[in-house]
């Protein structure tokens, strides 16, 4: 089974789980509720994003479209070993078109994507300045797997961005 794969399959939320809203980011789910739409009733979980007041309601029946459980420390050190390898060749095309083929990555939810993204701009950083879009990106990826390597890791290792930047280098 891919990386991919085991993330995403049919997963039954509890109120108080930590999850990933695919494009969006880390949070919680909040609670279950039921809703009329269009004279059907359906049950959906509010997804809370964390540091945010957003939401999203997100469909019991089919939650990994969009939504997938936090992962796994064992996952959290493939992550790591993913940002860690250097030998990579970071593709020189122009910032546009890297910068769309890096937000489709992100807005996959997989936090192996995110950490290629992360990897190869952070690469790319120590070799020029990055254009604004691509720091934002920089800034989005780093965010995205502060939060989910704090959660899967532990909060007393990981207290900031900068302690999961430390963590990522130590070799």
């Amino acid at each position: 089974m891919s990386q991919v794969n085991s993330l995403i399959r049919a997963h039954k939320f509890n109120v108080g789980d930590n999850a990933v809203y695919a494009g969006s980011g880390v949070g919680r789910i909040v609670s279950v509720e039921t809703k009329e739409l269009c004279g059907i009733t359906q049950t959906f979980y509010r997804f809370q994003l964390y540091n945010s007041n957003i939401s999203a309601l997100v469909p019991i029946q089919n939650p990994e479209a969009k939504l997938r459980p936090i992962i796994t420390k064992e996952q959290a050190d493939e992550v790591v070993s993913i940002v860690r390898r250097k030998d990579v060749k970071i593709d020189k095309q122009t910032w546009n078109r890297r910068y769309r083929e890096y937000m489709e990555k992100i807005k996959t939810g997989s936090v192996f994507e995110i950490a290629e993204v992360f990897r190869d701009l952070y690469i790319l950083r120590g070799e020029k300045e990055l254009s604004h879009g691509e720091k934002k990106m920089l800034e989005l990826a780093r965010g995205y797997l502060f939060r989910e390597l704090q959660l899967s890791i532990g909060e007393e290792n990981l207290r900031t961005e900068d302690d999961m930047v430390r963590y990522i280098e130590a070799t």
